[in-house]
């Protein structure tokens, strides 16, 4: 009898074990095509090679980057879906940042989706003295699903997509023409080298993050179903706020700290929206959105907070009174040990004085002239205006920014 029950105990395991490897198997599968990626990709002897390192990656990378970058990944997994782009590439932005708003490469690329500063730009990412929208959780997503979905429509497959994100749309281009083929396995072909080195680990990055994150066993184990599996209450709520208010009373109506709401908004430089915005979006979770609702007045917001480069025969004096405030306000403020200013120092200015000038334009003013009585760059006068020549008409009212 217990040899009976002993037999019937292997056959179960080994039932299991098969159900189990093929569980694995099928959902390795669906990733690969939900990339238009062959099955036989399986097979690549790198892949293989990077798979039997899973242990380092779980240990020492995967999870400490999910536990890290908790706060954007449902986000991100929504608004991926929400476009119908592929689930693998929540996994892009884990390969580019490991889910860091912060992260920066020394190419200068930033944010979770690392856009270097003219294709965020082109894209409509602003990038100024009191934003970098590059880490703007929402708005960077929406312009790389954006991106996503255009190189999908010039390449024509998924994996395309990718390797077109990481090495660039031309590059590609280049490479598939001079070899006449798209195939994937030609592509990153190790001992060719045609396309450089972090671009043919990247796909095989992204698949094995993925595959990681479908194993039931391995997130069970971990405990990581609540970084996994959170529901709307943990996605951020857009809410507007006067421009140049203080994160400290926006953050008080929420029951929050200010670091902490500043950690949901990484686009902003300092700790206040932008002062030349009339209206700014800023994100709150969900589940404060009620508090901040209830208590937060925007009519007790009425001082800003500017930023000043302190210019050639500038002093505290005379800077306080251009902003209409106290010298001593501003040394203290800015924790200033004396009255002495370095060139180019930026200060924070706290003010209910808006951080330009009214200017009358008199005969015979030219915007050389103009430039060199304010200390403010020709290029600056311009774009405050939205002057496009530098004809002056006298009589018409400026502003000249700080």
């Amino acid at each position: 009898m217990i040899k009976i029950f002993l037999a019937l105990l292997v056959c179960f395991q080994a039932s299991w074990a098969f159900l189990t490897v093929e569980n694995d198997y099928t959902k390795e599968v669906r990733i690969l095509r939900s990339l238009d990626i062959s099955d036989s990709f399986l097979k690549d002897p790198l892949f293989i090679s990077m798979n039997s390192n899973l242990e380092k990656y779980r240990t020492k990378h995967f999870l400490k980057v999910l536990q890290d970058g908790h706060t954007f990944i449902p986000v991100l997994r929504n608004m991926l879906a929400k476009a119908k782009i592929p689930k693998a590439f929540l996994y892009l932005a884990m390969v580019e940042s490991s889910f860091s708003a912060k992260a920066k490469s020394r190419t200068k690329a930033v944010g979770l989706w690392q856009f270097m500063p003219r294709t965020a730009k082109i894209m409509g990412l602003k990038i100024n003295r009191y934003i970098d929208q590059r880490r703007d959780p929402i708005k960077s997503t929406k312009v790389a699903i954006k991106y996503l979905k255009f190189l999908h429509k010039r390449f024509g497959k998924w994996y395309l997509a990718a390797l077109a994100y990481n090495c660039g749309e031309g590059k590609l281009s280049r490479v598939i023409k001079k070899l006449g083929t798209d195939n994937l396995s030609v592509l990153i072909n190790n001992k060719k080298k045609y396309l450089p080195r972090e671009s043919r680990l990247y796909l095989r990055k992204i698949i094995m993050m993925a595959n990681l994150s479908n194993n039931e066993d391995f997130i069970s184990e971990n405990k990581m179903e609540h970084l996994m599996n959170r529901g709307n209450t943990f996605f951020l709520k857009p809410v507007k706020v006067n421009g140049g208010v203080s994160l400290a009373s926006i953050a008080q109506s929420a029951h929050l700290s200010p670091s902490e709401l500043k950690e949901y908004n990484p686009q902003l430089r300092y700790y206040f929206t932008p002062p030349f915005n009339k209206k700014y979006t800023i994100y709150l979770p969900y589940s404060k959105y009620s508090l901040f609702k209830n208590n937060f007045k925007q009519k007790n917001s009425n001082k800003k907070f500017y930023v000043y480069n302190v210019k050639k025969g500038d002093s505290l004096y005379l800077i306080g009174k251009r902003f209409g405030v106290s010298y001593k306000i501003i040394r203290d403020f800015n924790h200033l040990k004396s009255n002495l200013l370095s060139l180019n120092k930026r200060l924070i200015i706290p003010s209910t004085r808006p951080a330009y000038i009214k200017y009358i334009i008199k005969r015979g003013d030219t915007l050389s002239f103009i430039s060199k009585k304010f200390r403010v760059k020709i290029k600056k006068i311009m774009e405050a205006n939205n002057m496009k020549n530098s004809f002056l008409r006298p009589g018409v009212k400026i502003v000249i920014p700080n």
